[in-house]
């Protein structure tokens, strides 16, 4: 594609943090801290929620963040049963769709992206001075240190050498996972959790502080998201699910990414945030045994929901998903019980993260109405002036866009 960096966009450049854990349920508490780097930002747009896509776990969050697509099109999914392999997948990352770094590249312009996975090899590499990959791994700052050092012009450690990339990235990401890690632990009220909100803003304002000393200041536009929320749980019933399917005349396995299940299983069950059931063996293609297992376990006080595939295909998940998706209530999980409180995500119940928007391009003081993971990459296009992803689905968030930067 020819290069479109010729007309002026209304931002030459765009960062993204990307924040895994980010519940919107911190947001109250965040308003509650000092964090004057984010609080600059959000005057200089807005501080909002924004929504995920099912089932809320991390790959294929990014996934629909990264393409502007819904799972449906990109198929990233995580906790389902490969029949072909016969083995049960955990988290991966494949696409069937372009990202957002690809488009970036497809027209002439720069990516760099700090450990955030889901554009390593969709548009960034190990050693590629025009879309370069690093993974630092560590702590936030760490993985800032990298992008601070590349706007810098500095060379940082990618594939085990020194790279530099060509020029500044018009695109540029930084992966940050403290909220994840905590929130599993100890749950959504990790004490934690406000310390950590603290270290992000400090983060967030090496990132604001290296664009203005590169002279870009002024011309950078910054989205700050999370990719699900997080639900605190304490007790597991993989066991008495297990139980009432038997009752209901069907052998259920829960079985491990990398795993098989055994011969006589009816039932494989991979659970993630929420459990992916699969009729294999002489219950494959059995409608009736459907419709007898979803009777048997919607009744559970442990259950909050159980999805068929028309279901499924309405929340626009990933057609490799089971017969059935069983979504637990809050304070469970389909598997066993912990020993103390931990957190879990991949339900409804943690569809809804933070979500800042705010830099060049962007209307001050306007909110997004009702921003999704689908509109990050059409909107960062446009405020890069450049072609969205080809897959992508989603919108471009035109109303809290300044008309007067447009191409």
């Amino acid at each position: 594609m020819a290069n479109t960096w010729s007309a002026r966009p209304p931002a030459d450049h765009v960062v993204l943090v990307a924040l895994d854990g980010f519940d919107a349920r911190y947001l109250p508490i965040l308003a509650e801290l000092p964090t004057p780097h984010l609080d600059g930002l959000a005057q200089r747009g807005s501080l909002t929620t924004g929504t995920g896509v099912m089932p809320s776990i991390t790959n294929p969050s990014w996934s629909s963040i990264a393409t502007g697509a819904w799972p449906e099109r990109h198929l990233n999914s995580a906790y389902w049963y490969d029949p072909d392999s016969r083995t049960a997948r955990g988290q991966q990352r494949d696409l069937a769709v372009p990202t957002i770094a690809e488009a970036v590249r497809a027209q002439g312009g720069r990516v760099f992206s700090a450990q955030w996975s889901v554009v390593q090899d969709h548009g960034t590499a190990f050693g590629d001075p025009e879309g370069l990959y690093t993974q630092p791994g560590g702590d936030c700052s760490r993985r800032v240190d990298d992008a601070v050092a590349v706007l810098r012009g500095e060379p940082v450690r990618s594939g085990g050498r020194p790279v530099i990339l060509s020029g500044l990235p018009q695109f540029l990401a930084v992966y940050c996972d403290t909220l994840d890690a905590l929130g599993h632990a100890g749950g959504s009220g990790h004490p934690m959790i406000p310390a950590a909100l603290r270290a992000i803003d400090a983060q967030v304002g090496r990132l604001v502080a290296a664009t203005e000393e590169a002279g870009i200041g002024d011309r950078t536009a910054f989205v700050l998201l999370g990719d699900h929320g997080m639900t605190t749980f304490d007790r597991g019933f993989g066991r008495s699910a297990r139980t009432t399917i038997a009752r209901a005349g069907y052998r259920a396995e829960i079985v491990r990414p990398g795993r098989s299940p055994r011969r006589r299983t009816d039932v494989v069950v991979v659970a993630g945030g929420v459990a992916s059931l699969h009729l294999v063996g002489s219950a494959a293609g059995d409608g009736k045994a459907v419709e007898a297992i979803r009777a048997a376990l919607e009744p559970l006080p442990q259950v909050r929901a159980v999805y068929d595939r028309h279901e499924q295909a309405a929340m626009r998940m990933s057609p490799r998903y089971g017969e059935l998706v069983v979504e637990p209530e809050p304070g469970w999980s389909f598997g066993p019980t912990p020993r103390g409180p931990a957190g879990r995500h991949g339900a409804t119940t943690e569809l809804e993260v933070g979500f800042l928007l705010a830099g060049s391009g962007v209307l001050p003081g306007r909110t997004p109405s009702g921003p999704r993971h689908v509109d990050v990459a059409p909107t960062v296009a446009a405020l890069l002036g450049i072609d969205p992803p080809a897959g992508a689905q989603g919108r471009v968030l035109t109303e809290v866009l300044d008309p007067g930067n447009a191409p």
